[in-house]
C-alpha cells in the first residue's frame, strides 16, 4: 500500500517544526502556530500522532514524565517536498515529469536569475544522469 500523503494542515506542524530544529511538544508545536492557524491544541496532537504513524515524525518520551513526548522529524522538508512533487506528477501528468515541468514553466514570469537557476539544475541532473547506472546494469553516456 502507498503511503499515505502529508495533509496541508499536517504540513502546517512539520513546517514548525523543521524551522525550529529541535524536540518540540506538542504543545510548544501548538503554541507556535497559535495566530497563524485555526486548530485547537487537541487537533494538533492528532494530527502528530498522524505524522508518527506515517514516518514522517518521531518522538522520545521525557526522561522527568512519561506523559511528555519530544517530537522530531524524521523527514526533512526536501524528502517531503520530493515525494509530494513525485506524488503530484504521477496524479496529474501520468508520471511524466516533462509535461510537468513545461505546465509549470508556463505558468509563470521567469527572472533571468531565475532562469539561470534552473539551467544549473537541469545540467546537475544531466550530470546525475550520465552517472547513474540504468537498468540493464551499464551506465547513460
Amino acid at each position: 500500500m502507498a503511503k499515505e500523503e502529508i495533509t496541508p494542515s499536517e504540513w502546517q506542524i512539520m513546517e514548525v517544526l523543521w524551522s525550529c530544529r529541535e524536540p518540540l511538544t506538542s504543545s510548544q508545536v501548538y503554541k507556535r502556530m497559535q495566530g497563524n492557524v485555526d486548530m485547537s491544541q487537541r487537533m494538533v496532537r492528532v494530527l502528530m500522532n498522524r505524522l508518527n504513524q506515517k514516518g514522517v515524525l518521531g518522538y522520545k518520551v521525557d526522561e522527568q514524565d512519561s506523559r511528555v513526548y519530544h517530537y522530531y522529524a524524521q523527514k526533512s522538508r526536501e524528502e517531503c517536498v520530493k515525494e509530494k512533487s513525485r506524488k503530484f506528477v504521477d496524479s496529474y501528468f501520468s508520471g511524466n515529469g516533462t509535461n510537468a515541468m513545461a505546465a509549470l514553466l508556463q505558468s509563470f514570469a521567469l527572472t533571468d536569475e531565475q532562469i539561470k537557476e534552473l539551467e544549473d539544475i537541469l545540467e546537475k541532473s544531466r550530470d546525475q544522469g550520465r552517472e547513474s547506472p540504468d537498468k540493464e546494469g551499464g551506465t547513460h553516456v
